[in-house]
């Protein structure tokens, strides 16, 4: 059986994420003979994000330049991409883009408790699904908890910003890599970009497959 690690960069409010996501867990399935492990990333899509967050409509046309009409066929696009891969968004009026620093210190501590992955899918389900703000104390603390993390643990790091310089400087590392924009998947010698479809990315895996 040969091995493939994947780096996969990437936030819980990139909806694209979650999408790459789902179609590199359909190209593993493809996959027989190739046994295949994610490592998660941090990437901040908004560092600069107030706490209190900001609309996600009024955000995404001031980012992005797009128009109401734009930013509703946007949406529309990212509903039926989710479908397509079994994930629902339930996008609402009012909805707010979250700042995402102290998910990402969570996700870290999940990391070296072997919970980073489902926390991670957690955190996804939570904001877009669920009409949650991942960036809410208690919030952080009930979705490590649903995933068998100890909450006075997740309670105190968040207070204390334990891992805040950890998280910066993996952050930084990605950046410094040449990572601007997410999910990027890092699988063997090739930087992959964008929720690519289950095809190009088993391509992907098996060229890496090869490398070692």
């Amino acid at each position: 059986m040969k091995k493939v690690t994947i780096d996969m960069v990437s936030d819980v409010v990139c909806p694209w994420c979650i999408i790459g996501y789902e179609r590199l867990q359909k190209a593993i399935a493809q996959l027989d003979d190739i046994e295949v492990t994610i490592q998660f990333h941090p990437f901040e899509l908004n560092p600069n994000m107030p706490q209190e967050g900001q609309d996600v409509r009024e955000h995404i046309m001031e980012k992005y330049g797009l128009t109401p009409a734009q930013s509703d066929q946007n949406r529309k696009q990212l509903i039926d991409a989710g479908a397509s891969v079994g994930f629902k968004f339930d996008y609402f009026d009012g909805m707010r883009m979250a700042n995402t620093f102290n998910a990402h210190q969570v996700l870290h501590y999940a990391g070296e408790n072997g919970k980073q992955e489902a926390l991670k899918l957690r955190l996804f389900a939570a904001y877009f699904s669920e009409r949650k703000n991942v960036n809410d104390i208690d919030v952080l603390v009930n979705e490590a908890v649903s995933v068998g993390l100890n909450e006075q643990e997740v309670s105190e790091l968040l207070a204390n910003q334990t891992y805040a310089d950890v998280v910066r400087e993996h952050e930084n590392l990605w950046l410094q890599r040449g990572i601007q924009s997410v999910p990027t998947f890092v699988i063997g010698n090739s930087g992959v970009a964008g929720a690519q479809d289950p095809e190009t990315l088993a391509q992907f895996i098996v060229q890496a497959s090869t490398e070692q």
